[in-house]
């Protein structure tokens, strides 16, 4: 027995000797936590702020999407990683200095993952019976790179939200009368970024705010905070080193304003009556006949694919800026970098005339009399109406573009376009229309005073008969 109860004092002892060790080892190690936090422990206020949008607005759009069920739960669940993706970024800003700017790319990649992961998903579900659903989210969500948006990234979020609108409207059109429930979700959804431009102007107007304290961010840094919450712990083994470091498209953010879809939709439904704003460009104004107005200019190169931008993060790439160009050049009319101008006219055309539209965005142009053909190539929310066309029309990586044929035109082509309604004339209803690579394309019928709006096909099934393949358009039920 004595042996027994000198054991047990033996082990007692020991127990106690751990608990104390334990509870100093706890103490350094918060120590630490707070030293490195810079804020006593506690999270930062920018983080808790981003929490209650998380817990509020987020949350409820997620309870809509599980209502819905389908592809829509499942986009939503993706969304919710995302935000989740953005916060462990926001609690390393909260933590850490700011780093160089090749760094912040690095650090950005969880984000730009999920962002990239939500549109696949929207382009591997074009028959998706919610596709507007999927669209409006896929459209929207790079409204998380505000966080690489500088120096005001608010007005930057709500470009994203005026793109996801274009696509709430169908949904709300397709099920105002017959189901609220996507109604609610439609709400739900909008009402995030509503409060995420709120959350930005309280908390970080001019740009992310990083701490003043603590160490630089790194990408070791951000795997502590993945792996560990609020608090940075122990770095752990190195990583492999990174490939290139994915970067926010942030194309959108340059070349589009806040203008919304319907101002170019209005322009465009005026019909015959929109040549009465229209400014004339009288003889002494072109170019092509007064060689001094092309010496006063910078000069313009002729676009070709090679000038074509690559993606890059708002923060790295300056703003390029183009002389706009309205000339003829030789039988070419060169319509380039025109930005917010609803009055662009071209008078007196030649049937051996061609047309070049390249990089026009937010405008509307009007081309009188007979031309050989129209080319219009990488544009965006660009409204073009004119009278006949003898040759081809064509619309290439161009997005929300809306064509008006006043006379006639043999074939509108429409290649690698997102966004493309076209209005025939009567006297235009034998056109044919050629499509590859593009979605949301409508053809808009004249009826009875009116225009009746048909789609092209997007999907299409293809089966062996026996002795060829046989390709026919898909049916899918909206």
């Amino acid at each position: 027995m004595a042996e027994t109860h000198g054991l047990m004092e033996r082990l007692e002892n020991a127990v106690t000797r751990l608990e104390s060790l334990f509870s100093d080892s706890q103490r350094s190690g918060g120590m630490e936590c707070d030293g490195i936090n810079g804020v006593n422990g506690s999270i930062a206020p920018y983080v808790e702020a981003f929490d209650r949008l998380l817990n509020g607005s987020v949350a409820e759009f997620l309870r809509y999407s599980k209502i819905l069920e389908g592809d829509v739960k499942t986009h939503a669940e993706m969304v919710r990683a995302a935000f989740q993706a953005q916060r462990s970024f926001l609690v390393l800003a909260s933590q850490c200095q700011e780093p160089q700017e090749n760094e912040v790319a690095m650090l950005l990649k969880p984000i730009s993952e999920k962002i990239q992961e939500i549109q696949n998903f929207r382009e591997r579900n074009r028959g998706s019976k919610m596709f507007n659903h999927l669209s409006a989210v896929s459209e929207s969500i790079p409204a998380l790179g505000w966080i690489a948006v500088s120096p005001k990234p608010g007005p930057y979020v709500k470009e994203m939200n005026d793109a996801a609108t274009f696509y709430t409207n169908r949904v709300l059109k397709d099920y105002k009368n017959s189901d609220t429930r996507h109604v609610d979700w439609v709400k739900s959804y909008l009402n995030i970024w509503s409060e995420l431009q709120a959350y930005i102007k309280e908390h970080h107007t001019t740009g992310l705010t990083w701490s003043k304290t603590g160490p630089v961010a790194s990408p070791m840094s951000m795997r502590s905070v993945l792996t560990s919450g609020s608090c940075l712990s122990p770095p752990p083994p190195p990583p492999p080193p990174p490939g290139p470091p994915p970067i926010f498209d942030t194309e959108t953010t340059k070349d589009e304003g806040t203008a919304s879809r319907s101002a170019l939709f209005a322009q465009l439904n005026q019909g015959e009556a929109i040549t009465k704003g229209l400014r004339h460009v009288s003889d002494d104004q072109k170019t092509h006949k007064n060689p001094s107005l092309r010496a006063q200019g910078p000069p313009v190169r002729s676009p070709t694919k090679s000038h074509t931008p690559s993606p890059t993060s708002p923060k790295n790439s300056p703003q390029q800026n183009h002389a706009p160009v309205l000339e003829l050049e030789g039988k070419k009319w060169r319509v380039e970098y025109q930005e917010d101008k609803n009055d662009l006219v071209i008078h007196n055309t030649e049937l051996k005339q061609v047309a070049y539209i390249f990089k026009c965005n937010k405008s509307t142009l009007q081309i009188k009399g007979k031309i050989n053909s129209i080319t219009i190539d990488n544009c965006k929310k660009f409204g073009l109406v004119f009278d006949n066309v003898v040759g081809i029309v064509e619309v290439i990586n161009s997005r929300d573009i809306q064509i008006q044929v006043m006379g006639k035109v043999p074939t509108i082509s429409i290649n690698k376009t997102e966004g493309c309604h076209i209005y025939l004339s009567e006297e235009s209803l034998d056109c044919e229309i050629v499509s590859a690579k593009s979605s949301e394309m409508n053809i808009l019928i004249p009826q009875d005073g009116d225009y009746k709006e048909f789609p092209v096909p997007e999907q299409f099934k293809t089966a062996w008969d026996g002795s060829k393949l046989v390709t026919e358009p898909a049916e899918i039920v909206g």
